[in-house]
């Protein structure tokens, strides 16, 4: 058996997932590049291969169709926009991921960067940096309105950590009842969320855009975005418009429709991005590496020693 790898960070900071691959007697094919592969490059890396260990290369019907040997796939990670499950069906290619892995990682990182954003720590590196001594008020987090939209693993543990906080949890999700929430959650609609959130972020599954310019005309003033699910759940355009007329006060992007991202939201300093990171801990890194690599190996019926 062959395996090929994707990630480009696989086994980097802990070779235990290597390991197991190894223990296998499996054949391992690295990514040649140490970084994302296009599909002009995945499609050669995958010709001799029957497992992949997936990132977030493109794996579109194309790419599936001219691997003729795969059978499994394993993405690390959560989302599978990058994988047509349809032609991996058609093509009786098993497909697994990892949902459990990255919660607690991103969860951390919802918190740290709107931690960072209410007390406005970017704006006073920045001026200490080019020698600026000069002080502002920030917000902090008691009473503030938290829109959760989407509520799966990540969005219950950032809920978590918001109630040490003394938040309010406002949560919209089209497939909860009142009845599956917590005393101190509130079901609301995306419109009424909208009107009182102080703080939005972004759990929801799909690639849909979710905020656009109508969603945006609705926030009261001074609200703060983040994003750690996808980049094409925002109109960028529509952000950056609002952020300029302080409608946005601030916005935490770890995710983007085109990545590496070399957009105009650079040029705001109102908005900290990040390089799709919010999974990289030691920890997450190493269960999401291993779960997928356990996942293979059992799709593709090969026993561990």
């Amino acid at each position: 058996m062959r395996i090929a790898i994707g990630p480009s960070s696989f086994a980097e900071k802990d070779s235990t997932p290597l390991q197991l691959l190894e223990q296998a007697s499996v054949d391992i094919i690295p990514n040649p590049y140490g970084r994302r592969l296009s599909q002009q490059e995945i499609i050669p890396h995958l010709e001799h291969a029957d497992g992949l260990i997936a990132g977030l290369e493109p794996l579109n019907r194309d790419v599936l169709e001219s691997a003729r040997k795969l059978k499994a796939i394993a993405r690390v990670g959560i989302g599978m926009d990058n994988v047509d499950q349809t032609a991996a069906a058609e093509l009786a290619i098993k497909v697994s991921n990892t949902p459990e892995g990255p919660t607690e990682a991103v969860a951390e990182m919802c918190l740290t960067s709107l931690l960072a954003l209410k007390r406005r720590l970017p704006a006073f590196n920045t001026d200490l940096h080019q020698g600026v001594w000069q002080k502002r008020i920030g917000k902090g987090l008691k009473d503030s309105n938290v829109l959760m939209i989407g509520y799966g693993r990540i969005g219950r543990r950032f809920g978590e950590h918001l109630r040490y906080f003394r938040t309010h949890l406002l949560i919209c999700d089209p497939v909860l009842k009142p009845s599956d929430l917590a005393e101190d959650e509130t079901l609301v609609s995306m419109s009424e969320g909208l009107r009182l959130a102080d703080v939005i972020s972004l759990h929801a599954s799909g690639s849909d855009l979710i905020l656009g310019p109508a969603e945006f005309l609705k926030m009261k003033p001074g609200v703060i975005i983040l994003n750690s699910a996808r980049g094409s759940l925002i109109d960028e355009t529509a952000l950056m418009r609002s952020v300029k007329n302080n409608t946005v006060s601030g916005a935490w992007l770890d995710v983007f429709s085109d990545e590496p991202y070399h957009g105009p939201l650079t040029e705001l300093s109102q908005v900290l991005l990040t390089p799709h990171i919010s999974t990289y801990t030691l920890q997450c890194r190493r269960s999401m590496e291993e779960t997928a690599v356990r996942n293979l190996l059992r799709d593709l019926n090969i026993q561990m020693d």
